[in-house]
């Protein structure tokens, strides 16, 4: 028993394999079938043997039933007009009318046996969505046919209705729209037997309500009562019936099949009016505006939760509507619906994709193009508090609506009538968007791409940017607002790259700002008292960006109205800012007010904190910074000059001389010895230490390739010199390289420790240092100076830095520039054999006998005659730089 019961499953199974491969060979069959004429009666053959199987209980999943009926329907109703067929083939003119009703009827039955299969609204569903495109056609035999099909199902349905549907009506609204789009059909036999097919549709749904009633039916009767209720067909006036058909289905339509119903008329324009002709064109356009009106007018209060879906229903069908009055017909939904329910629609239009495309922003234009239109100013309100959300949710995800806001906008931009209303709220929009620049920068939107190509420009659209997008918006803004010369300036100056790069966007927001103060733009005043509350406002880029735009407000005379605690104390707490760039905006703001007499006292009495809040910042923003200082630098008397504030200077400076950026390096060294000169005797200790620790570090950055840097720290060196009195050798301000003038470095060594024997351990410290630097050229000069300055230091040399000598060259030895190797062997060789020939002092500890034999960095050296020694230290470290190189 057991084996019997195991073997039924696999039969069944092995059945239904052989069912399915049958399935497959017929669909082939009929696939492989001309499309253009009806020669063979396979089709049809073919069709009866899928019936066959259908009566069989083939079980199919909905996927595999839509591809059965796809492939039949398309294979059939793909066939010219039977009277086409005939004239091809006169001597065939009646077989192939036989045969083409007999393959009709086949698909018909096919229909129906699978329906029965799975009289589910599921089933059903899988039936009528392929015939659903070939109802639109834009030939008439292709829609007839549609019909029919249409129609014989339903009949189908009605007969089993009591059976079968007791679950209501699948896909409604879709089948509904399509049969009354066919009501207004150029083809009046079609007219005539869409509104049929609605006339069963009616009374399906008017049975299926009694049934839930528990009333007694005569299904004629009913039919034949609809009949006359929908009344007769007109064919002078077909948007009549279309009328009075939405009208009578009010009570059978939920949202969900009302939303079906205004996708399916807005289905229905698609492919323009070309292939109907410019008269049937025109006729199906109308039944389309006459569907979506009526629906819309009557309906509309069903639709509020399903807004979302419609819109992007539209947003997908308009890239298959081309003909120019066919797409307004199209969106009317977008402003009927916008006039009741303003919200909920714009929500709908931020998730457009981005960027919009040729559809995406006919949509949002029509929010007030057409009549009935929503209100303009509350439409700005709701895309301006879309602006001020942060594009990054909390939880860490990226947020397209300040971005969609902003696309938004910038189409309603291009409305003429909309002006008036945007000068209202143009300061809170021109700053939210500046905002949003900022808050651009760097971000990507997940799971982005790039739209299809738009129909009206075949052309690749470009990568999408967000921030070059938002920028682009601000721009607009400012054009159609007249600030046209701001917008031309900013353009001059680099102002919009500056403005997308995270570390400059402040500067390119500076940057418009100062050129709306130049050409006196309308709005500055309103600008000005509406970032006052701003300043204190959101996150760190929101806070930079309003500081950055408010400072350059502060050159306006109306800045005196404002209460000083709001310019100069806002300023003032800035310079204590932990963000970097709040101290060099507020040392700018700071600046702009010590041009009014009555500001540059308080300003002036500043300028200690202002200095000391440079400290440890990037060079850019120093060399900005101290840009900004100068004018009140200028404006100060010999008498009222601080030493105190120019050496802190001073100490910020020194730092960024080896900045690798060549204008922050040139900038810094080059406003060090403008400082310098402002000095004034007599000369303090402060001043002494920091003008001799910059010596060093200028005569290793003179050694550099760049002319421009070498340049400033000759002219630097001569000043320090002046005001030292330092009798620097005269090599010491040449750039010729110290390759081959190592005899200039051993001079200047024994000057320096000649001259500030107090300080050369600062000197070998910094030469340390610079021997770290990226910069090949400075390494090289670095282990030079080194190899010179440690044998002159014999007196006062240590173990300990001895010890930091010999690690720094020995990590050199293998530096991936060959020359810096050949060096720091020299440098090597050179201090090695000046202790020998010295005979430097054991230091405490040291048992061996000195420094000369505890430092020995290679003991293999140490046998060979002297005037090999040089030579094979070479050898071994290009040795070391090859190997190293081939790793």
């Amino acid at each position: 028993m057991a084996l019997v019961q195991n073997k039924v499953p696999q039969d069944l199974l092995r059945a239904e394999g052989e069912k399915k491969t049958v399935m497959m060979k017929m669909m082939r069959q009929i696939q492989e079938e001309p499309l253009d004429s009806l020669l063979t009666s396979v089709r049809w053959r073919a069709m009866e043997t899928l019936t066959q199987l259908s009566h069989m209980r083939l079980v199919l999943d909905v996927q595999e039933r839509a591809q059965l009926v796809s492939t039949c329907v398309h294979s059939v109703f793909s066939l010219p007009s039977v009277r086409a067929m005939q004239e091809q083939d006169e001597a065939r003119a009646e077989a192939i009318q036989t045969l083409y009703h007999q393959t009709l009827e086949a698909l018909q039955t096919l229909l129906h046996a699978l329906f029965i299969e799975d009289p589910t609204p599921s089933g059903l569903k899988s039936i009528l969505e392929p015939l659903g495109p070939w109802m639109n056609s834009g030939k008439a035999h292709e829609r007839a046919r549609a019909v029919n099909s249409n129609i014989s199902l339903l009949n189908h349905t009605l007969l089993s209705l009591p059976f079968y549907m007791s679950s209501g009506f699948p896909a409604l609204g879709l089948l509904l729209g399509r049969l009354i789009l066919r009501i207004g059909d150029p083809d009046e036999e079609i007219g005539r037997k869409a509104l049929d097919g609605v006339t069963i549709l009616y009374t399906i749904l008017e049975l299926q309500k009694r049934a839930r009633d528990k009333e007694e039916t005569n299904t004629k009767e009913l039919y034949e009562s609809n009949k006359r209720f929908l009344g007769p067909y007109n064919p002078v006036s077909p948007c009549q019936n279309i009328l009075r058909v939405i009208a009578e289905f009010g009570d059978f339509l939920d949202p969900q099949q009302v939303k079906d119903l205004l996708l399916a008329a807005v289905e229905g324009l698609r492919g323009g009016a070309e292939p109907w002709g410019k008269e049937a064109g025109e006729m199906m356009q109308l039944a389309s505006e006459v569907t979506l009106s009526s629906v819309l007018e009557w309906y509309r209060h069903k639709v509020l939760d399903v807004i979302p879906e419609i819109m992007q229903g539209i947003y997908r069908q308009l890239s298959h509507i081309q003909d120019p009055r066919a797409r307004e017909v199209a969106l009317l939904p977008v402003s009927f619906l916008a006039s009741s329910f303003m919200t909920e629609v714009v929500v709908a239009l931020l998730m457009c994709p981005l960027p919009l495309n040729s559809n995406g922003a006919e949509m949002w234009r029509q929010l007030i193009l057409r009549k009935p239109s929503c209100d303009v100013r509350d439409l700005l309100d709701l895309l301006l508090s879309s602006l001020k959300e942060k594009p990054v949710t909390k939880k860490g995800r990226a947020s397209i609506v300040p971005l969609a806001a902003a696309s938004g906008l910038c189409e309603l931009l291009s409305v003429n009538s909309c002006a008036s209303c945007v000068r209202r709220i143009y300061p809170q929009l021109l700053l939210a968007l500046l905002i949003q620049v900022h808050y651009h920068i760097g971000i990507k939107l997940p799971g982005h791409r790039v739209p299809q190509k738009d129909t009206k420009n075949q052309a690749q659209p470009p990568a999408f940017v967000p921030v070059h997008w938002v920028v682009k918006v601000v721009k607009t803004l400012l054009l159609k607002m007249g600030c046209s010369y701001e917008v031309v300036f900013v353009e001059a100056e680099g102002g919009w790259e500056l403005m997308e790069q995270a570390e400059s966007h402040h500067l390119g927001v500076s940057l418009l700002a100062r050129a709306m103060v130049r050409y006196t733009c309308q709005e500055l005043c309103r600008l000005l008292y509406l970032l006052i509350p701003l300043l204190e406002r959101g996150d760190e880029k929101h806070k930079i960006t309003a500081t950055a735009f408010f400072v350059e407000l502060l050159q306006m005379k109306q800045v005196r109205r404002i209460p000083e605690e709001y310019s100069l104390g806002r300023m003032v707490e800035g310079l204590c800012h932990r963000e970097p760039v709040m101290k060099v905006l507020s040392i700018r703001g700071l600046t702009i007010l010590a041009r009014r007499s009555e500001k540059m006292t308080k300003v002036q009495a500043l300028l200690p904190s202002m200095v000391r809040s440079l400290k440890s910042l990037d060079g850019v923003l120093v060399v900005e910074a101290i840009d900004s200082l100068k004018t009140i630098f200028k404006g100060q008397d010999r008498k009222q000059r601080d030493s105190s504030v120019y050496v802190e200077m001073l100490q910020v400076l020194l730092p960024h001389f080896s900045d690798s950026r060549e204008e922050v390096s040139a900038s810094c060294i080059n406003m060090y010895g403008k400082v310098v000169q402002k000095l004034q005797a007599p000369c303090t200790q402060a001043m002494e230490e920091q003008l001799i620790h910059a010596l060093v570090p200028l005569l290793l950055i003179m050694q550099e390739s760049n002319a421009k840097v070498g340049q400033k720290c000759v002219k630097t060196l001569f000043r320090c010199s002046c005001f030292m009195a330092w009798e620097l050798p005269r090599t010491a301000y040449s750039r010729k390289p110290w390759d081959n003038r190592q005899q200039a470095v051993a001079k200047i060594c024994k000057y320096l420790v000649n001259t500030h024997r107090d300080s050369l351990f600062v000197f070998l410290s910094q030469g340390l240092e610079y021997a770290k630097s990226p910069k090949a050229s400075l390494r090289k000069s670095s282990v030079l100076f080194i190899g010179f300055l440690v044998p002159c230091m014999e007196k006062v040399m240590t173990e300990d830095w001895m010890n930091e000598v010999k690690v720094a060259l020995e990590d050199l030895r293998h530096d991936p520039e060959a020359c810096v190797c050949i060096y720091v062997a020299q440098a090597q060789d050179h201090i090695l054999a000046n202790c020998r020939q010295n005979s430097w002092p054991p230091l405490r500890g040291d048992s061996v006998g000195g420094l000369a034999a505890s430092h020995c960095w290679s003991p293999s050296c140490e046998n060979l005659p002297t005037s090999h020694k040089r030579r094979s230290w070479i050898m071994q470290v290009l040795n070391s730089w090859k190997m190293a190189s081939k790793q």
